[in-house]
């Protein structure tokens, strides 16, 4: 007879649990609960998408038939889909976002040393958005269009080690640029992000704060070129300039030069206009960084394909907790990175 752990305890292990009670007791996520704490809680959510639960009678069903062994997973009895439904409504997401955020700090200590694909030492940060679809009868919150509901995940992915550091939970008709004005921004970091976050108001407070940005320029940009760099044309880069903006409004936003660098890709001969405020490194590392952008995609790729949101609950808090409570599978697995808003 197995005397061990189960599988699933071992993984729960990792996670810092006094830290987890600190912060449920500055929220007061237990306050008159008789029962099912927001330990418990954790561990059904998490339970429930490392197995891919599909629904709360799913879990409720899957827990039930295995009653002798929830006591050895750190599960006091069988949970039924009312309590964990209750639980989901009420209990403050801000609870796991904030584990979340703990989790997410001590990740990424774990790949400092890791290389990025292009030779830069700093910090470089990958923003975009991705719309989950979500049926407009089951979340008659999440506006998106007359006939369907969606939520947007804006998501703040740091390339070494593809760990977000930043994760809001919006409504589908929320814009991507409005997410700049909530990061904090870090001086020196590199925010690669596309056409979307066009803005040149929000890129020259990111400018300010002696942060870095790459993005690319829309087809109707209005700008003078004050400077062209040498190039080799050779290595696909077209021009390496130094830009003022000409309409007034965009000059007021943005008052100083900004670079701009026209690249031919030699696969598809496709041309591409990246803007960026950094001056001093080489075109084609500007290039990489944009073409490193890459990394959410594959993020919100796993994001669609593991996690199940779509028919576990009703209620707005509901994807705020279970994007919150997710361990990632994979190689942060072992040690409890989970995703937050």
């Amino acid at each position: 007879m197995n005397t061990g752990k189960t599988l699933f305890a071992q993984l729960m292990e990792f996670l810092p649990w006094d830290t987890f009670y600190r912060i449920v007791n500055r929220y007061r996520g237990d306050y008159r609960v008789r029962t099912f704490r927001c330990s418990e809680q954790l561990r059904v959510m998490a339970f429930a998408q490392m197995t891919y639960r599909e629904s709360l009678r799913d879990i409720e069903a899957c827990l039930t038939s295995q009653t002798q062994k929830l006591y050895h997973m750190g599960i006091s009895s069988a949970v039924c889909r009312s309590t964990l439904a209750d639980a989901n409504e009420m209990r403050d997401w801000r609870i796991y976002a904030e584990l979340a955020q703990r989790l997410i700090a001590q990740a990424r200590k774990l790949y400092v040393g890791e290389s990025l694909a292009v030779d830069l030492d700093n910090t470089v940060y990958a923003l975009d958005s991705t719309t989950i679809d979500l049926c407009l009868s089951m979340f008659p919150w999440a506006n998106f269009r007359t006939a369907k509901a969606a939520v947007k995940l804006h998501t703040l992915l740091d390339i070494r080690g593809a760990i977000p550091s930043f994760i809001h939970i919006s409504d589908g008709k929320l814009h991507d640029v409005n997410v700049l004005d909530m990061l904090m921004l870090e001086a020196g970091a590199f925010y690669v992000m596309d056409r979307a976050y066009l803005d040149f108001q929000r890129l020259y407070t990111v400018h300010q704060a002696g942060s870095f940005f790459v993005t690319r320029a829309k087809s109707n940009l209005d700008a003078r070129r004050v400077y062209s760099a040498p190039v080799d044309r050779r290595t696909g880069v077209v021009c390496d300039q130094l830009i003022v903006l000409n309409g007034h409004y965009s000059r007021l936003s943005y008052p100083e030069q900004l670079r701009r660098i026209r690249f031919k890709v030699p696969e598809t001969g496709k041309t591409l206009i990246f803007l960026s405020n950094n001056k001093t490194l080489p075109a084609l590392t500007i290039c990489a960084l944009y073409k490193s952008r890459w990394e959410v995609e594959q993020f919100f790729r796993w994001i669609k394909q593991n996690l199940c949101i779509k028919s576990v609950g009703d209620i707005e808090n509901r994807p705020k907790t279970d994007i919150g409570d997710s361990p990632k599978t994979g190689q942060e697995a072992h040690y409890g990175v989970v995703l937050t808003v």
